[in-house]
C-alpha cells in the first residue's frame, strides 16, 4: 500500500498540482460569489438555508420555517419614498422650555443641552409660523420678526419687551414665556396673556382672510400662533400635574383644528392618556391616527406582561396573545432600534433635543424620556422587552437597511443625529449584522486556494513536494488503520479480502 501510495505521488507532475489548485480557486470563486449574491438578495446564506431547511429534516431535525416575507414588499414599495422622507427633521412635539427646564438644566451642570444646529432650525421654524409678509405694516410685529432672527438670547427677550411696550403682542408673550421665564408657572401666566392677544387677531384675521392674499397668509400665521400657544398651555396644565384637564384641551385643540396634522398633537394627547392609564382612549388614538409602534408594543405587552414567563414560553410555546406582543415589539425595535437601550436603562438617558430625526438616536431619547415612566407603571412589560428585542435582529434580513415592516433605513441618520445631540452624549449606531459563516469560509477558502494556485505556479517543484508531504501526513492515520487490521486479521483471511 505504500508501495502504490508513493508510486501514484511520483507519477504526478507539478503540472496537475498547478491545474489542481487552479481549479480548486476558480471553484471556490465562483461559490463566493454566488453566496455573496444570493445573501445580498435575500438576506441570508444559500448553504446555510440549504442544510437547514432540506437536510436538517432529512437526518430527523426540527424544520425551522423561514421568516415570511410577506412583508417585505411593504418596505420594498416604500423605498421609493425614501429619497423624499430620508433624514428629514421633525419639531419635537414633547419639547421642553427653555427658560424653565433647558437653562436650569445648564445652570446646574455646566452643560448646554442644544446644540446650535437644534436651535438653529429652531429659529427657522419661528419664522416660519410666528411671521408673515405684512410684519412690517405693525410696529410690534416689525420688531419681532427681527427678534426671531437674533440669534443672541438676551437680544431676543429685550427685542420681545420693547414690543410689548407698543402693544400686547402675542407672539412677544410667547418668547418671554419660552426662554425668559424661569418655571412652568410663570410661563403658564405669560401663555395665558399671549392667548388674548392670539385669540383677538385670530378673529379679526378670519373675517379678512378672504380679501386678498396677504390677509390669508396673516391668517395663516395667526392660527399658528393660536395652536402653538393652546398647546404650550395644555403641556403646562401636564406639566403642574393637571393630567385630566391638559388631556381635555388637547382634544378640544385637536376638534377645532383638524387640518394641522403636521404639529403632532396626538403625541402629546397619547403621553396624557398613559399618565391617566386611560388605555383604551390611547387604543382609539393609535387605530385614528399614524400611532407609535413603541406606544402600540406596550399596549400589546400590557396584556400578557404581569404573567409572562421565558421558562415556561419555552416549554409551552406562546399564545397568540403573547405571540402578538412579541411583534409588536419587533415592529418597533426595528423601527427604531435605539429604544430599547433607554426603557432598560442599559444606556443613561439626556433632555430630549427640541427637533429629531425619525427612527434615530434623537427619536429614541425623546420618547424614553417621557415615556419610562408608562413602561415602568405596567407590571412585566420591560421584562418581556429585556427577553424578546434583540431576537428582532435576527429576523431582519442583511443589509439591515432592507428592513422587513418598513421602509429602509436611513444611512445619513447616525449624521444627522451627531448635529441635533450634544457632545457630551454618545450617539447609538443603527446595530450590524455578521455576515454569515458559510461567506466567511468561502471566502478564506478562495484566498486559500488562489494563493496555493500562485505558488504552485512560480514554485512547481517545491510545491510539488509539499503536496507529496501533505498527502503522505494526510494518508498516515490511513495507513496505520491498515496495518493494525492486517495485523490482527489471519494472513490468508486478509489475502482473500484483498483479492476481493
Amino acid at each position: 500500500n505504500d508501495y502504490l501510495l508513493s508510486m501514484f505521488l511520483n507519477t504526478l507532475t507539478p503540472k496537475f498540482y498547478v491545474a489542481l489548485t487552479g481549479t480548486s480557486s476558480l471553484i471556490s470563486g465562483l461559490i463566493l460569489i454566488f453566496e455573496w449574491w444570493y445573501f445580498r438578495k435575500y438576506g441570508t446564506s444559500f448553504i446555510e438555508q440549504v442544510s437547514v431547511s432540506h437536510l436538517r429534516p432529512l437526518l430527523g431535525g426540527v424544520d425551522s420555517s423561514a421568516p415570511t416575507n410577506t412583508t417585505t414588499s411593504n418596505g420594498e414599495a416604500d423605498s421609493s419614498r425614501q429619497s423624499v422622507s430620508e433624514c428629514k427633521v421633525w419639531r419635537n412635539p414633547l419639547n421642553l422650555f427653555r427658560g424653565a427646564e433647558y437653562n436650569r438644566y445648564t445652570w446646574v451642570t455646566g452643560r448646554e443641552p442644544l446644540t446650535y444646529y437644534d436651535m438653529n432650525l429652531s429659529a427657522q421654524d419661528h419664522q416660519t409660523f410666528f411671521t408673515c409678509d405684512t410684519d412690517h405694516l405693525r410696529p410690534a410685529d416689525a420688531i419681532m420678526q427681527k427678534a426671531w432672527r437674533e440669534r443672541n438670547p438676551q437680544a431676543r427677550i429685550s427685542a420681545a419687551h420693547e414690543a410689548l411696550e407698543l402693544e400686547d403682542c402675542a407672539t412677544a408673550f410667547i418668547l418671554l414665556a419660552e426662554e425668559e421665564s424661569t418655571t412652568i408657572m410663570e410661563a403658564e401666566r405669560l401663555f395665558k396673556q399671549a392667548l388674548k392677544a392670539g385669540e383677538s387677531c385670530y378673529r379679526r384675521s378670519h373675517q379678512l382672510q378672504h380679501h386678498s392674499s396677504q390677509y390669508e397668509a396673516q391668517h395663516r400665521r395667526d392660527t399658528n400662533v393660536l395652536v402653538y400657544i393652546k398647546r404650550r398651555l395644555a403641556m403646562c396644565s401636564r406639566k403642574l400635574g393637571r393630567t385630566r384637564e391638559a388631556a381635555k384641551m388637547m382634544r378640544d385643540l385637536m376638534k377645532e383644528f383638524p387640518l394641522l396634522s403636521m404639529f403632532n398633537i396626538h403625541e402629546n394627547l397619547l403621553e396624557s392618556l398613559l399618565e391617566l392609564q386611560n388605555y383604551a382612549d390611547v387604543q382609539a388614538v393609535l387605530a385614528k391616527y399614524d400611532g407609535n409602534a413603541c406606544v402600540s408594543a406596550l399596549l400589546k405587552a400590557r396584556a400578557v406582561s404581569d404573567k409572562f414567563s421565558p421558562e415556561a414560553a419555552s416549554r409551552r410555546g406562546l399564545s397568540t396573545a403573547e405571540m402578538n406582543a412579541v411583534e409588536a415589539i419587533h415592529r418597533a425595535v426595528e423601527f427604531n432600534p435605539h429604544v430599547p437601550k433607554y426603557l432598560l436603562e442599559m444606556k443613561s438617558l439626556i433632555l430630549p433635543p427640541e427637533h429629531i430625526l425619525k427612527r434615530g438616536d434623537s427619536e429614541a431619547i425623546a420618547y424614553a424620556f417621557f415615556h419610562l415612566q408608562h413602561w415602568k407603571r405596567v407590571e412585566g412589560a420591560l421584562n418581556l422587552l429585556h427577553c424578546t428585542w434583540e431576537g428582532t435582529f435576527r429576523m431582519i434580513p442583511y443589509p439591515l437597511e432592507k428592513g422587513h415592516l418598513f421602509y429602509p433605513y436611513p444611512i445619513c441618520t447616525e449624521t444627522a443625529d451627531r448635529e441635533l445631540l450634544p457632545i457630551f452624549h454618545e450617539v447609538s449606531v443603527y446595530p450590524k449584522k455578521e455576515l454569515p459563516f458559510f461567506i466567511l469560509f468561502t471566502a478564506g477558502l478562495c484566498s486559500f486556494t488562489a494563493m496555493l494556485a500562485l505558488l504552485t505556479h512560480q514554485f512547481p517543484e517545491l510545491m510539488g513536494v509539499f503536496a507529496k508531504a501533505f498527502l503522505s501526513t494526510l494518508f498516515a492515520p490511513l495507513n496505520f488503520i491498515m496495518e493494525k487490521v492486517e495485523s490482527l486479521l489471519p494472513s490468508s483471511l486478509w489475502h482473500q479480502l484483498t483479492r476481493i
